[in-house]
């Protein structure tokens, strides 16, 4: 019979040793998703004054509102350094608490939801691809930009850490395997407990560590896989892997990830793994958010006169954010995008139904051919209006917001297995204030056994 080890490893799963400070500060320790907030340099400085003075995951990660600029080349070579250098003193200076092997089960409140529920714990990289036609047990639900990926192999080529902002979500209509774990984790004092910094609401952390706790884990994975093999779709072909795991974020970390596996040419290695967090995609503090879009260098007309091409187009002058923002969360039989530029307004309707970035990405991609214009992916749609009303961080250039409606959860995982990976930045889960924080650490050496 299997060790609960084995059936883990089975379901593409390891056992990982996590690493955490020996003395806690979360309002410093612990820093959102280093993909956010990546026009507002404000944030990022806020950020860094209220990480000063203490150990801060803000030093292991490479923010990406700094991957753009003239300098961005020299000043990333210089990070990177600085971000391994940090990793080094972290591990060597007693900064961590001796590493515990097992999972994390956590429970975050955000400002906008409360008691979302998740697990950290190790992947298997052998179990995912985001080739767009693979059908792995782990896969992506959107597309990757390979473009994207060499900066992040250059800083997870070296680290001796990493740290995630991964989530992968589980298709668990029950509810019913992250509520069981979190009544066997919460029989025991949290390992960590209290608010992140500005304003992004509070996080507890519960270990896992015993075998029944991971037998029951593998027992409610394994049901999860039966039933993934019969439920998008007619009986599996043998062999087939069912879809256990959906990227819901930090895909292009997960492809990294796989990218730096592939170079080790699959010796026998920390780097097989990848710390994530996994969540129910039922959990009813999961939001699914749109991620709009900042066109930089094109005009208001210069948009409609784009979006003309959209099956069915048809557009609507509106008065101001109110109308817009309510205009374009009404349920269509297409869907409808809300434009703003400046003081200007608009509201453009397609025919074209599924997930909105399928009929509007390839004319932005199109346009993008011209090296005149750059775009930029928006959690949020203050943010948007700040920068299309302002002009954004493109200088002078002008700045348009595309605002895109409502994402279903309803058969998310359907259409990825029937489809495979939606367009690039569909949906975000949650607000940008809700995204992942790093907290959890795990040491990537050739020297250490366990995963």
């Amino acid at each position: 019979m299997n060790t609960v080890q084995e059936r883990l490893g089975n379901l593409g799963i390891g056992i990982p040793e996590i690493l955490l400070p020996q003395k806690i500060n979360l309002r410093q320790w612990a820093v959102i998703a280093c993909d956010q907030f990546t026009q507002d340099m404000a944030y990022w400085k806020k950020a860094r004054e209220a990480a000063a003075g203490s150990p801060s995951t803000l030093n292991l990660i490479f923010p990406e509102v700094f991957l753009t600029g003239d300098d961005a080349d020299e000043n990333r070579l210089q990070r990177i350094g600085d971000i391994h250098r940090s990793m080094r003193h972290y591990l060597d200076s007693g900064i961590f608490a001796p590493p515990r092997r097992g999972f994390v089960y956590l429970e975050r409140d955000t400002p906008f939801n409360r008691g979302r529920r998740g697990l950290v714990a190790a992947v298997d990289l052998e179990r995912y691809s985001w080739t767009p036609d693979a059908r792995p047990l782990i896969r992506p639900t959107e597309g990757t930009v390979p473009e994207r990926l060499p900066p992040r192999m250059d800083i997870r080529r070296s680290a001796p850490l990493e740290t995630p902002h991964i989530l992968l979500l589980i298709d668990d209509d029950t509810d019913s395997l992250l509520r069981g774990l979190g009544e066997r984790a919460k029989k025991n004092a949290p390992a960590y407990q209290g608010e992140l910094m500005l304003n992004s609401g509070a996080i507890s952390g519960w270990f896992l560590d015993t075998e029944d706790d991971w037998a029951f884990l593998a027992s409610g994975l394994e049901e999860l896989a039966r039933r993934a093999l019969t439920r998008y779709s007619a009986a599996a072909a043998p062999g087939e892997q069912p879809f256990l795991f959906a990227v819901g974020d930090g895909n292009h970390s997960l492809a990294t990830a796989r990218g730096i596996w592939e170079e080790r040419h699959g010796n026998p290695s920390p780097y097989r793994y990848a710390l994530v967090e996994i969540e129910n995609i039922y959990d009813t503090a999961i939001r699914f958010e749109p991620i709009h879009r900042v066109m930089f260098g094109m005009d208001f007309d210069g948009i409609l006169n784009l979006l003309a091409a959209l099956p069915g187009f048809s557009r609507r002058i509106v008065s101001g954010r109110e109308e817009l923002v309510r205009l374009t969360a009404e349920p269509v039989n297409g869907n409808r995008f809300g434009i703003v530029c400046g003081s200007r307004y608009a509201v453009v309707e397609t025919s074209a139904g599924g997930i909105a970035t399928a009929s509007l990405q390839p004319l932005l991609d199109q346009a993008l051919n011209n090296s005149a214009l750059s775009i930029d992916y928006i959690h949020g749609e203050d943010e948007v209006f700040r920068l299309a009303c302002s002009g954004g961080a493109a200088g002078d250039k002008p700045a348009i917001g595309i605002l895109l409606p409502p994402v279903q959860k309803d058969g998310f995982f359907e259409t990825v297995a029937r489809g495979g990976p939606l367009p690039r930045k569909s949906f975000s889960m949650g607000e940008a204030e809700e995204k992942r924080f790093y907290i959890e650490c795990r040491k990537l050496s050739e020297s250490e056994h366990s995963v």
